[in-house]
């Protein structure tokens, strides 16, 4: 499963974000499926299939990426990280786990798993 803030999860179900950064430990699989959903108990709202992953330092972001995940610029972005992790959270130099997916069709999501 992929949880996603609720303003997220409307652009990746609009295809307009296909990349996201995460700080966890566990990690999404390479060519799987995950139901995404904006909190733990909620009724899934899509499924996504992890296309690339790869590690990165945070401030290696490039505006292309910025715009993958979602947003205009990079101060766009870095907001939005410190929304999410909390003000003062932007460190340049933290290595992040850079996820691409791509929404998956509804009709195939025998494959999806709930992890």
């Amino acid at each position: 499963m992929a949880i996603f803030k609720r303003r997220h999860l409307r652009k990746v179900l609009a295809q307009e974000k296909t990349q996201t950064r995460r700080t966890h430990k566990y990690t999404w699989k390479l060519g799987k499926t995950y139901c995404i959903r904006d909190r733990w108990f909620s009724k899934p709202q899509g499924h996504i299939v992890i296309t690339r992953k790869f590690r990165q330092r945070l401030g290696d972001i490039s505006s292309e990426d910025v715009r993958k995940e979602g947003y205009s610029t990079l101060e766009e972005f870095k907001q939005a990280w410190e929304e999410i992790y909390g003000p003062e959270s932007w460190n340049p130099d933290q290595i992040v786990i850079c996820y691409e997916f791509r929404l998956a069709d509804s009709r195939n999501n025998e494959e999806s798993i709930g992890v």
